[in-house]
């Protein structure tokens, strides 16, 4: 029978009380539980039910809901009487950092504060107690929303402290989504007071905590060790490569496929859901279901980029937009549909993210964008090397998407295609300039003193743009083996019958004997005809009069277009 598919519930009572559509993920609780883990950090991408598992915990372990056991009657953690036994019996902490968000230092710290003092107020009744002290009393009453820097590092060490005298057991601590302000401090650009104010209050509540049990936080990323972990010796951290957990978050293909039986959704949708939603690997489970999107489909049979649409996917573009040849190159590879190639250091360095080439892809892995195909090389003297693609039709969606939004301003980019699939060498130049003045300023890092304007940073982000803007007519292949050698661009028509086009890149060298670009531009197209860059288009049948050649010149911001 249907259940109502409720969007955004992350509450765990509310969505099992109300009777809502819920995969029954009550396991991730005997399974951490006899990890036997002191700390635990559990990685995964956005909106794959980190929260509502970690509600599912604080119903489950607080004695806040000791007569609640009726939320995990049929589950199946409540198959075992121990675990019975176990539910409502412990104080627990749970606490989120998800909605701190801040451009500066100041404003995310006060957002920290107050989500420790909304923590704090439910346990008011500490102040009364007979069995607290006095001076216990009088340091818990400044833990407010405007307590000091330092009172709130030791905060929920003192809380713990406090729980743990009154109920006469230690506490648990479930932490939600703790890397958010780490992430926004690095956009905002006050990383180093965020890691040390986040490293003192992780330090006084997970390692110099004698009070507290054990504890659980979730992230997207694995922030280094030296940024914030470094006192932490208690640890267990569980990423998207770790075999722990690997079913605990997002939904296996039984599941997916259960639910829409449930929902009476007709067989040959299946395929079509595999198709957008599937391609998530966790440790060696493969065929993981994004659980956002496949929630949002059953809801209302649409396929979208519902996960892809539910958060800023801002750093992940600045990071391609802005990084190097290599980075514009192997994204290519990707949007072709093809694997790449990367060492990944699981331990995300964010101030090394464009600086190390592959920082980038150990991000993009950890937020979702990427799965692991294989393993190239999984035991080596340096980090793992991974076979990497895009992990499925909606991520690659919604990074056309993305790359589009960085052309569409610019009119003058399209009618520069137009001209060029029609052959008109003048109007090509007429638009040329202008664009690549605009690619060479919105491709740039910034921070060159010289200046120098880069014809690479103009070719790569137009290459990108190429192959969204024509991905439905043409296969744009870019630093390829054809011939005798290698071309810059190829446009290969998906209809035979449609222009082809070939381009070569070169810039200004007057060592070469170029007296001007015109000289450059010749030698450009020269070297088409010399390495028969044409060969593969021909073979494949496509007629020589539909394939047309550009040799492009280039000498600081200026580009001189010749035809062949």
């Amino acid at each position: 029978m249907a259940k109502t598919v409720a969007i955004g519930v992350q509450d765990y009572a509310k969505l099992i009380e109300e009777n809502n559509f819920y995969v029954d993920k009550t396991g991730f609780i005997r399974e951490w539980w006899e990890s036997g883990d002191a700390v635990t950090l559990i990685t995964r991408p956005r909106r794959f039910g980190k929260t509502l598992n970690m509600s599912m915990l604080d119903y489950f372990f607080s004695n806040r809901y000791e007569n609640r056991g009726d939320l995990f009657e049929g589950f199946d953690i409540f198959k075992e009487e121990k675990y019975r036994r176990l539910q409502g019996t412990f104080p627990v902490i749970f606490l989120t950092f998800a909605g701190v968000k801040a451009g500066n230092y100041e404003d995310a710290v006060t957002g920290i504060k107050k989500q420790i003092f909304r923590i704090v107020s439910d346990f008011d009744y500490l102040k009364t107690s007979s069995v607290i002290t006095e001076e216990e009393k009088n340091a818990f009453k400044k833990l407010n929303e405007e307590m000091s820097d330092v009172d709130a590092e030791y905060s929920l060490n003192l809380l713990s402290r406090l729980l743990n005298k009154y109920y006469e057991k230690k506490v648990l601590i479930f932490l939600d989504e703790y890397d958010t302000p780490l992430q926004e401090a690095y956009i905002g650009d006050y990383w180093d007071e965020m890691t040390s104010f986040i490293r003192s209050l992780f330090n006084n509540t997970f390692k110099t905590n004698p009070s507290m049990e054990r504890a659980v936080m979730t992230g997207i990323t694995r922030v280094s060790k030296e940024s914030i972990f470094s006192d932490l010796n208690n640890i267990n951290v569980i990423t998207t490569t770790s075999d722990e957990y690997a079913t605990a978050f997002g939904f296996t293909e039984n599941e997916v496929f259960a639910a829409m039986d449930a929902q009476g959704i007709p067989e040959e949708e299946k395929e079509n859901v595999k198709f957008w939603y599937d391609g998530f690997t966790f440790g060696k489970v493969t065929d993981i279901y994004n659980p956002w999107s496949v929630t949002l489909y059953l809801d209302t049979g649409v396929y979208d980029t519902h996960w892809a649409n539910t958060s800023s996917n801002g750093l992940a573009g600045k990071l391609i937009r802005e990084g190097d040849r290599r980075v514009k190159t192997e994204f290519e590879k990707l949007l072709n549909g093809e694997c790449i190639e990367a060492r990944i250091d699981e331990q995300i360095i964010f101030d090394q993210l464009l600086k190390n080439k592959n920082a980038i892809w150990s991000l993009l892995l950890a937020s979702g964008y990427l799965k692991v195909e294989r393993i190239i090389r999984e035991h080596t003297n340096d980090e793992p090397v991974y076979a990497l693609r895009l992990t499925n039709f909606e991520v690659k969606r919604m990074f056309s998407k993305m790359i589009s939004g960085w052309f569409e301003e610019n009119d003058d980019f399209s009618d520069f295609i137009k001209a060029m699939l029609k052959g008109d060498e003048d109007e090509m130049n007429y638009y040329m300039n202008d664009v690549a003045l605009n690619t060479f300023s919105y491709f740039d890092a910034g921070g060159r003193a010289s200046g120098k304007k880069e014809p690479e940073r103009f070719y790569h982000g137009f290459v990108l743009g190429l192959m969204v803007d024509k991905a439905k007519d043409y296969t744009v292949k870019s630093n390829r083996e054809s011939g005798f050698g290698r071309y810059d661009v190829v446009m290969d028509p998906k209809d035979l019958n449609a222009p082809a086009v070939i381009m070569e890149f070169k810039v200004f060298n007057e060592r070469k004997g170029e007296k001007n670009l015109e000289d450059t531009a010749e030698n450009a197209l020269k070297q088409i005809e010399e390495k028969r860059y044409d060969a593969d288009l021909l073979q494949k049948g496509i007629p020589k009069e539909n394939i047309l050649k550009y040799g492009f010149a280039f000498e600081g911001e200026q580009c001189l277009i010749k035809k062949g």
